[in-house]
């Protein structure tokens, strides 16, 4: 007498006659749930499972690989769009760019700081609790009012941006890359406080000169050809002093300084668990040591 076959159908769809098994958890998959494998085929679940536990790639300095320079393209984004704003409306530049201390009139105009100030002017800046300049300022540039150089501030500094950002953020990865390039841009900022307080200054250029710095740390930690990152390096550190009278020197260097240090923290930390723990403790420990010295200065000059 002839017996009936058993009919196997796939684990996902009931109604589905199957004969194929998955190669990992041995369940009858039908081709909708079939997915290629080096041997044979899997089932949904098994291969997002086994996504999970594939160990995902890292830089020599911890961060994740990334073949597009994602943060670096938002960053070029946020400062084209800052300057479109400043086009549209001016008044952009007075409000948000770095400036420690100085008066702001009741004819709606800005001036230099001067002691024993009348009552028909009020503090601005940071002093007067304008924290955010610190930051913001590094995202305005010249309008094209200033004239040519108007023009070449943020074309030069967005080119610069685009060729070394590219190959820090792929060595650092994004979170890392995001911290160093915040840091220097914050460091620039506070060095033009500490030296500087009442001279208004903007652009990316502190920031910038920290990837600058980043670049060099990183090519000797990887043991690269330093010629061409020495010949950088010399080009970066002649503009830092023709910067001293053309630009704010203070913020370049201030960049470069914090720069160097948070790179110098990604790149001889322990290849270890303990590595994370030691980048991230020395980015916090160089924001607290900025935000001190801000408050420090702060309080000398409200005194």
């Amino acid at each position: 007498m002839d017996s009936e076959s058993t009919v196997t159908t796939c684990y996902r769809h009931p109604k589905v006659e199957s004969h194929v098994r998955c190669t990992r958890c041995d369940r009858y998959i039908c081709p909708d749930c079939m997915r290629e494998a080096a041997v044979g085929h899997q089932c949904v679940e098994c291969v997002k499972e086994g996504t999970r536990s594939v160990r995902q790639a890292r830089t020599a300095f911890g961060g994740r690989i990334s073949t597009v320079p994602l943060v670096t393209y938002v960053l070029i984004g946020l400062n084209v769009l800052a300057y479109l704003g400043e086009l549209v409306r001016p008044g952009i530049v007075d409000r948000f760019e770095m400036l420690g201390r100085g008066l702001a009139g009741s004819d709606g105009g800005h001036y230099m700081w001067e002691a024993g100030y009348s009552s028909d002017y009020h503090l601005e800046g940071v002093v007067d609790g304008e924290w955010y300049r610190l930051l913001t300022s590094a995202f305005l540039h010249l309008p094209p009012t200033e004239g040519t150089f108007g023009i070449l501030h943020i074309v030069m500094n967005m080119v610069s941006l685009w060729n070394i950002g590219r190959v820090v953020e792929a060595q650092l990865g994004r979170i890392r890359y995001i911290a160093l390039y915040f840091l220097s841009a914050l460091g620039g900022s506070v060095l033009v406080l500490l030296i500087a307080p009442d001279t208004p200054t903007l652009g990316a250029s502190g920031a910038i000169f920290g990837l600058g710095a980043a670049y060099y740390v990183l090519a000797r930690r990887l043991g690269a050809d330093m010629d061409q990152v020495n010949r950088f390096m010399a080009g970066l550190l002649l503009w830092l002093v023709v910067s001293a009278i053309a630009t704010s020197w203070q913020g370049h260097l201030g960049g470069l300084l914090s720069g160097a240090v948070v790179t110098l923290a990604f790149a001889y930390a322990p290849r270890d668990k303990r590595r994370p723990f030691i980048q991230a403790g020395a980015c916090i420990a160089l924001l607290a040591l900025l935000v001190i010295l801000t408050m420090a200065k702060v309080t000398e000059l409200t005194v």
